[in-house]
């Protein structure tokens, strides 16, 4: 199985989100947008592992409570081909911490993890070109902050199901 552990988000923050990228989608003259039930921040990616019992003892081991999660700011990263476009996270110690501490418990117990830097984002597209006229500062100011309260984390399994790209949570730990 693919698996990687998320921050998911409540049904208001989504549907802001989805308006979101149907706004930028209108701007673009191609892209692979993020289906709304797939949007998420990935906090480990585990790639293929069938440790799953063992995933769960690490998430059953994070020791930080419920918090305040602020989505805001813009911006890609770019690709030959096309661009991923993404939507930041302010600052927040709590998210950071349950990052470290997955991260140390999943090596700990023999995972192999990304070494990049944690740079918390939920990705909005893949491999999008936007029209000739798009003034990317300008969007960005349109975007207001969002806030939530995070109260679990979860595992989820990553598949494709006739062609798409399908999230399924398989494990949550609650905060």
């Amino acid at each position: 199985m693919r698996l990687f552990i998320a921050v998911n988000f409540n049904h208001e923050i989504t549907a802001k989100l989805e308006n979101i990228i149907q706004k930028l989608k209108s701007q673009a003259v191609q892209g692979n947008f993020t289906r709304r039930e797939n949007l998420h921040i990935t906090l480990a990616f585990l790639g293929e592992t069938t440790k799953v019992s063992e995933i769960k003892k690490v998430m059953d081991n994070v020791k930080i409570g419920a918090f305040q999660l602020t989505i805001e700011g813009f911006g890609k990263f770019p690709r030959s081909g096309g661009d991923i476009y993404w939507l930041g996270v302010e600052k927040n110690h709590q998210l950071e911490a349950i990052h470290d501490q997955l991260t140390a418990m999943l090596l700990e117990s023999g995972f192999e993890l990304d070494k990049k830097p944690f740079k918390p984002h939920l990705t909005l597209g893949r491999e999008i070109i936007l029209k000739e006229n798009f003034e990317q500062e300008v969007f960005a100011k349109n975007i207001a902050p969002m806030r939530m309260k995070v109260e679990k984390i979860s595992l989820m399994k990553s598949e494709r199901i006739n062609g798409k790209l399908v999230y399924t949570e398989i494990y949550a730990k609650y905060l």
